[in-house]
């Protein structure tokens, strides 16, 4: 197959990118914006390949879509491109109701040009690949009950509600057009080359500089966590083996406190680089709670067992073994990653 996907060059879609250059005979064409989230380092392994090829191109603008549908006709389209945290659509939802609401509906109607068009063959074996988040759900109340694929939407962030009308405009357009889309919704993922700006990474960087490790709230708050790498093996199983007009849960198992995930990035981080420069006895004694922001949802929890059960993907890192080598690939890139912070911090809306 050739696999067109947005947002190629961000934390997901670098992995997906990788592998499928790295497991599969499949092409890639990726398209992405080149903003503070994206890096070409995260995929600089497989740009050598003859599989590969890049546009620099906002999903915004129709004109450069259709070109490239045209060019380089394409048999999947994977959708990864989006503005995606929360703390940046509380300051400025603008960017995130243009990137995620509109460009995916310009996307949708380049590929539905596209599609059309298509011989009959190509066109029944045609795929519109959704990849969105199961922050669309709101939250959950207490510690029981999980996300499932019929859960109603109760977005409670305008990054939320953004992505959530962008579900919403890829059902429509499978259900008016017929154009052949699939919908997943994932929990959090962490990895190789995540964003400076999240959690999981700001906490990383910030313990090795003897910098405080800021908790909303309490700490309390529940998320799911899933490996970038084995949440890049479910989207392949979905374009490979998915059904059209299903959505398809992916989570990673792993509930845990947010205050649980900083202790043990902690702990990891006491045994592969212990604190002396920084004249602490334990990464621990840097913790530090700050006022919550506002709507934090509570508890996110994922039933992925319909992708299990159908599909037959599940997992394969557990959160301790995910986390070690996680943190074991930031120690081995700190020069990268603090070019990435840079970057972060220097850009502006």
């Amino acid at each position: 197959m050739k696999i067109l996907i947005t947002g190629g060059a961000g934390f997901i879609g670098s992995a997906v990118v990788r592998h499928i250059i790295n497991n599969t005979a499949d092409s890639i064409v990726n398209l992405d914006k080149l903003t503070y989230a994206g890096s070409l380092e995260s995929v600089a392994d497989v740009a050598d390949s003859d599989r590969y090829v890049f546009e620099c191109i906002d999903i915004c603008h129709r004109d450069q879509l259709d070109r490239v549908f045209q060019e380089q006709q394409p048999d999947v389209v994977m959708h990864l491109a989006a503005e995606s945290h929360v703390d940046r659509s509380i300051d400025n939802p603008a960017t995130f109701i243009e990137t995620n609401i509109v460009g995916t509906y310009t996307l949708l109607e380049a590929a539905r040009h596209y599609w059309k068009a298509l011989s009959n063959e190509r066109k029944a074996n045609f795929r519109f690949h959704h990849i969105s988040t199961d922050e669309v759900y709101g939250d959950l109340e207490g510690p029981e009950g999980l996300f499932t694929e019929n859960t109603p939407y109760a977005p409670s962030s305008p990054y939320s509600a953004s992505k959530a009308s962008s579900d919403h405009l890829v059902r429509a357009w499978g259900r008016t057009y017929g154009l052949p889309t699939i919908v997943t919704n994932c929990s959090n993922n962490y990895g190789p080359y995540h964003f400076p700006e999240k959690l999981i990474p700001l906490v990383i960087l910030n313990a090795l500089e003897g910098k405080p490790l800021p908790i909303y709230g309490n700490g309390t708050q529940i998320r799911d966590w899933l490996f970038v790498e084995d949440h890049a093996r479910a989207l392949y199983k979905v374009i490979t083996t998915g059904q059209i007009g299903e959505t398809y849960n992916i989570g990673g198992h792993n509930e845990k406190q947010n205050i649980e995930v900083v202790t043990k990035i902690c702990t990891l981080l006491d045994e592969l680089q212990p604190a002396q420069h920084i004249h602490v006895k334990s990464y621990k004694e840097l913790i530090t709670f700050v006022p919550d922001r506002p709507g934090h949802d509570v508890r996110y929890a994922i039933d992925a067992g319909k992708i299990q059960r159908e599909l037959g993907w599940k997992p394969e890192e557990t959160f301790e073994s995910g986390m070690r080598k996680t943190i074991e690939w930031f120690l081995h890139n700190l020069n990268q990653v603090q070019q990435r912070k840079k970057r972060v911090n220097e850009f502006t809306w």
